[in-house]
Formats: structure tokens, sequence, C-alpha cells
């Protein structure tokens, strides 16, 4: 499985346990498919479903 790392913390996903690995959100957009890690996600949760892009976050 190839390196997954946040595209906002810069924090990877290698050494978690399975369960948690679980938590990480992906996105596909004009840039490719990019990662969230589960505190990232959490805490931009309202910007993600209002789909706002990420610049403005």
């Amino acid at each position: 499985m190839a390196e997954v790392t946040c595209s906002l913390c810069g924090r990877t996903r290698d050494g978690e346990p399975p369960v948690r690995a679980l938590a990480w959100v992906s996105e596909q957009d004009e840039r490719g498919q990019t990662w969230l890690c589960p505190e990232c996600a959490r805490e931009h949760v309202r910007d993600i479903e209002g789909k706002l892009p990420a610049d403005y976050w």
C-alpha cells in the first residue's frame, strides 16, 4: 500500500492500528487524490460537508 499523508498537517498513516486507519478521509479533485487524518477531518467537517474549497480552510 502506498504511503498516505494528510494534506493539511503532513501526518502519515504508517504504523496506526487498522481500526484507526479506517478513519482517514479521501478526496478526489483536480489535484488528484488527497487525504485528511482523523483530527484534521474532524476539525474541518463543516467545511467538507459544505463542499468549500480547501483554500478557504
